[in-house]
């Protein structure tokens, strides 16, 4: 999990220092970026996204997908439910904090304190989560309109997503 989570701020060859389970999460991680970046599914659904967000496509559609993982957790994970993952996870995060980048050390408290995770759950936290990446990552996405468009397109987009998660667990599974 920890690993997973600190992919994208882990470059390079830099993941061989990490512990064989950290590591493997890096690695996985940089496999399920590949898988979706190709995939046709995701690739269909950046390009409809295209017009409204432009460059920040893919990581509308990311928010999006988050937010309708949140809502259908249990469908698609072995957890009980989405709150008893985000302890376990927020748990073997803090647990590893010497090995995490010093990026994600700036964040990971805040991140753990507000219950980001969970937070992806509803139409308000999916909000502030934007609004946090717009005031520190990328000022140019707008929360307002983004939660506008999930809303007015929210059955084209769950249906993409409930089109792609499946073939990703199954793929994950497979790697």
């Amino acid at each position: 999990m920890v690993g997973n989570f600190i992919g994208d701020f882990v470059k390079g060859s830099k993941y061989e220092s990490y512990p064989s389970e950290i590591r493997q999460g890096i690695l996985l991680h940089r496999k399920i970026d590949h898988y979706t970046d190709t995939h046709d599914v995701v690739k269909e659904t950046v390009a409809m996204l295209r017009p409204e967000f432009g460059r920040y496509s893919a990581i509308v559609l990311d928010l999006y997908f988050d937010y309708f993982l949140a809502n259908n957790f249990t469908k698609y994970s072995d957890h009980r439910s989405l709150k008893m993952f985000t302890y376990r996870f927020y748990f073997s995060v803090l647990l590893r904090y010497r090995y995490l980048p010093e990026k994600v050390k700036g964040f990971i408290f805040h991140f753990v304190g507000t219950n980001r995770l969970k937070k992806y759950e509803t139409m308000e936290g999916l909000y502030e989560s934007i609004e946090i990446m717009s005031r520190h990552k990328a000022p140019a996405l707008n929360p307002q309109h983004i939660i506008n468009y999930l809303n007015e397109n929210q059955e084209e987009l769950e249906m993409q997503f409930h089109c792609f998660f499946p073939q990703l667990i199954r793929y994950v599974a497979d790697n």
